[in-house]
């Protein structure tokens, strides 16, 4: 008897106790009604969290496919050995050559050309160069450090190469300086003494 008298108590207390949790979480959901008569927390999990659109300007969606950083460097290795073996010169001339042929297509590519070839832009980068337009102008991604540390990685090849020697060196410096400052995020759509300003 003493043993059925606990157990009745025991079912008893839990039901009182289930019956309050129901009673105050249906307080609960009275107080977190807002005037639609929706919970404020599942309104929450309803709006969207803006993200950043991908770069849609065709003209350097390119630069974001899978494999285009390996075959860029893939290219500069196999200009390095055209240049080596057509010419016959020693490997320092032709990483010399190859980084000022690397510095002339890409300054003029990349910081001197500006608009873009497709016509449905509608003119929006008609005053922006490639660089300006790469990743929606966003500075510091993971692209733009790629193709900062290219010319300085070129740089340190072709000046060790050639053994540190005055003219290469020279000419190597002056390469990396200015396509190292054309890339600087504070150089962002500013134009030296306004050479390829709009007119």
């Amino acid at each position: 008897r003493e043993r059925e008298r606990v157990v009745s108590f025991h079912i008893s207390f839990l039901l009182l106790i289930g019956e309050s949790i129901n009673q105050s979480s249906s307080r609960n959901i009275f107080l977190d009604l807002d005037p639609r008569g929706k919970k404020k927390k599942e309104m929450a999990k309803l709006y969207v969290k803006a993200v950043a659109p991908p770069d849609m300007n065709r003209n350097t969606e390119w630069f974001m496919y899978p494999g285009v950083w390996t075959t860029y460097i893939l290219i500069i290795f196999f200009g390095w050995l055209a240049v080596l073996s057509v010419s016959g010169c020693s490997p320092g001339m032709a990483w010399t050559v190859v980084n000022l042929s690397h510095f002339l297509v890409t300054y003029h590519s990349f910081h001197w050309m500006k608009g873009t070839p497709f016509g449905e832009d509608q003119g929006i980068y008609n005053a922006l160069t490639w660089w300006e337009q790469m990743d929606n102008g966003q500075q510091l991604t993971s692209n733009r450090k790629f193709l900062t540390v290219v010319p300085i990685v070129l740089y340190l090849i072709a000046s060790h190469t050639t053994d540190y020697r005055h003219p290469w060196l020279l000419l190597n410096t002056l390469a990396l300086m200015v396509l190292v400052v054309a890339k600087f995020p504070n150089m962002h759509k500013v134009r030296i003494f306004g050479i390829n300003a709009d007119k």
